[in-house]
């Protein structure tokens, strides 16, 4: 665990002074970066903002745990974002200043990478789980909590049994869409 895991901990207990430390060490060098890059102050705040919440969610769990440096990581995700944005917008060229300013030991950049990698194959897969029905949706939506399966039937007013069945069938329907995935079938 790197000691920068103090970061992803503000963003769990969603601790103001710390989320503001954040912003203090980061927006900065975010905005200039996402400026020097075809967007503007509002582009960077957005890009931000989403990062963090994205950061967020994949560390709700409380199983995340940071092995390189938080700023690493979220000029990274960031950057993926923005890269992202700039893509869709077709007409922006992408710039080497993407990576002015931030200078990272390799061992920084690959962990940093691959955290943002499982980022992007976990909203991914929220993605695919968004396209799917509405009892699907919600089964596995209600499974993925703390809350033990039998508590989950009966909040949903199901059997135990038919929940088990359903969502072992819900999680094969989303494993096959997910395989379908850009993502996860090699076409990104």
């Amino acid at each position: 665990m790197h000691p920068d895991q103090r970061f992803i901990n503000y963003l769990q207990h969603n601790d103001s002074r710390g989320i503001a430390e954040i912003y203090r060490l980061y927006a900065d060098k975010i905005a200039r970066m996402i400026r020097h890059n075809h967007g503007d102050e509002a582009d960077a705040a957005d890009i931000l903002q989403e990062a963090l919440i994205d950061i967020y969610r994949l560390s709700a769990d409380g199983k995340f745990v940071l092995t390189c440096p938080f700023e690493a990581f979220l000029v990274t995700v960031c950057k993926r974002k923005w890269l992202n944005v700039l893509k869709k917008k077709s007409g922006s060229p992408v710039t080497k200043s993407l990576d002015d300013g931030f200078t990272f030991e390799r061992s920084e950049e690959t962990e940093a990478s691959g955290h943002a990698d499982q980022l992007e194959r976990e909203m991914a897969v929220m993605q695919v789980l968004e396209m799917m029905g509405d009892k699907c949706r919600g089964i596995i939506k209600a499974c993925m909590g703390k809350e033990h399966q039998e508590k989950v039937a009966e909040r949903l007013g199901l059997t135990y049994a038919y929940l088990r069945k359903k969502k072992s069938e819900c999680m094969a329907q989303l494993g096959k869409l997910v395989k379908t995935h850009p993502l996860f079938n090699g076409e990104q």
